[in-house]
């Protein structure tokens, strides 16, 4: 009897989460949605290596910013569209994820935020890194992202980097 009301306020409290989350998706503005459906796809495309998904959601202009440790290939900024295009393969051959977990994410206007955990592998070393947390700022305008500026644990990241 008591798995049975353990498992009737589990599914209750799963519930409540779901239209809560529900709930604010739909109180959030016309501008606000749009933006975060756009840094959500581009994240699943990247993610996925959908480049035509990739490259239809990206301004000519747009940057993306890492900050870190300069020896790391994928540490930038990198600026316009053809650049960045260029820097994702480097990044890809240089770190297998190997874990992700967007935690929280939300938008207001032309911004988008999202916090994380992850995992990670440097192929340089064939180091894991160990789980570490990140966060995005992302900015959309006229349905293109024009900001993708990661931060993270870098300096975690550069001890598995260089590790002997």
């Amino acid at each position: 009897m008591r798995k049975r009301s353990t498992l009737k306020i589990l599914l209750g409290a799963v519930l409540a989460l779901t239209l809560s989350v529900n709930v604010k998706a739909a109180e959030m503005d016309a501008t606000s949605k749009a933006s975060f459906d756009i840094v959500m796809a581009f994240m699943g495309a990247v993610g996925s290596g959908d480049m035509d998904t990739v490259k239809s959601l990206m301004a000519d202009d747009m940057v993306w910013h890492n900050e870190g440790d300069s020896n790391m290939p994928w540490i930038g900024p990198w600026n316009g569209k053809e650049e960045i295009l260029k820097f994702l393969p480097i990044f890809g051959e240089n770190f297998q994820t190997t874990a992700w977990e967007n935690t929280d994410a939300f938008a207001s206007g032309d911004t988008v935020a999202v916090f994380g955990k992850m995992n990670g592998i440097t192929t340089h070393s064939g180091k894991e890194i160990g789980d570490f947390t990140f966060a995005l700022r992302a900015k959309v305008s006229d349905g293109k992202l024009v900001l993708w500026n990661w931060f993270e644990d870098s300096y975690a990241v550069s001890q598995a980097y260089n590790a002997k």
